[in-house]
């Protein structure tokens, strides 16, 4: 399915493929389920997101016979978001074809589109924990022994003090705890957590433990641990390999739990407009007959957005994703 001409061609078949790569290769990124996909008509809107004062309010539900029934007489604030476009283009030369297609026929677009998607993706879930292990955007929390001092460490006192603390926040209990993979390989070494593991699995070996386990320590619906990494020194330049999510922090957090409930408080949604496509993101082909190549081009709209309402003038009224974030900070010692 080669194209001859320079206009675009949309391959969904291509697309298809690469997301079901992702899924398996890409578990270390975390992102999209922090901020879980809408999908939106328009490129940039308003959408409507419940007062905070309304989430856990005392009303008077009695009725006087032949009375009335009271009702809420709230209304719903505005949140905004705006979409942009990030894509990626990837060559594949006809000697690089021959050479990739000797025995795999079409072998040649899967690596194309599966590298482009790679940074499709790297970009957004750097974006997301930009977002999320952030002291600018949440009160950070320093913990008092680092979680990377095995000996003296507390964590689970930590995150049951965040606990308690996030539901006074906002009526409810975090279902998730978000760590990275540096954090996550050192708290499988700090004593308070080997101890109980020790109770609550008999017998485990400590070097298999994984989320699930830590889940159950700490006692959250689930641990998400982001693995995602890439290299912070870019072309050119010796590589330098960092990890996407700071190992400086970690958080509890509150996400939705329902993909299409605009209005269920959480951390935040990732809108992605679908105007070009109902599967994101999309990919295209096009031939370029300058470089004897054909070019696969992966792109979407998509605005990674923590949930908060607006004034006219732009000013915050309800910043929901505060409510649903702990952030615990001095994590590592530096």
């Amino acid at each position: 399915m080669r194209s001859s001409n320079t206009p675009s061609i949309y391959r969904p078949d291509l697309g298809v493929v690469a997301v079901e790569y992702l899924e398996g290769e890409a578990m270390s990124n975390i992102g999209l389920q922090i901020m879980p996909p809408f999908p939106v008509d328009e490129q940039s809107a308003v959408f409507p997101v419940i007062p905070a004062k309304a989430l856990l309010s005392v009303e008077d539900t009695s009725r006087a016979p032949r009375g009335r029934y009271n009702r809420g007489d709230w209304e719903y604030e505005e949140g905004k978001y705006a979409t942009r476009e990030n894509g990626w283009e990837e060559p594949i030369d006809d000697n690089e074809r021959k050479l990739f297609e000797r025995r795999a026929p079409g072998q040649g677009d899967f690596i194309a589109v599966k590298r482009a998607m790679g940074i499709i993706v790297r970009n957004q879930e750097r974006r997301i924990a930009g977002k999320l292990f952030n002291a600018s955007n949440f009160t950070a929390h320093a913990v008092t022994n680092e979680w990377d001092d095995a000996a003296n460490a507390t964590p689970i006192d930590d995150v049951t003090t965040g606990k308690l603390a996030f539901r006074e926040q906002c009526g409810m209990l975090p279902n998730g705890l978000v760590i990275s993979y540096t954090t996550f390989e050192r708290l499988r070494r700090v004593a308070q957590i080997v101890d109980l593991l020790k109770y609550t699995f008999p017998g485990l070996d400590i070097n298999s433990v994984g989320a699930a386990e830590l889940a159950r320590v700490f006692n959250v619906p689930r641990v998400l641990v982001g693995g995602a990494i890439y290299d912070s020194k870019g072309k050119g330049l010796s590589a330098d390999i960092t990890d996407i999510w700071d190992n400086e922090y970690a958080a509890l957090i509150r996400t939705a739990t329902d993909r299409l409930d605009i209005i269920e408080p959480c951390v935040g949604r990732t809108f992605v407009w679908t105007e070009d496509s109902a599967q994101e993101p999309i990919v295209e082909q096009y031939r370029e007959e300058q470089s004897r190549s054909d070019i696969f081009r992966v792109r979407h709209d998509s605005d990674e957005c923590l949930l908060k309402s607006y004034d006219p003038e732009g000013n915050v009224i309800s910043n929901i994703a505060a409510n649903c974030v702990y952030l615990f900070s001095n994590i590592t010692t530096k």
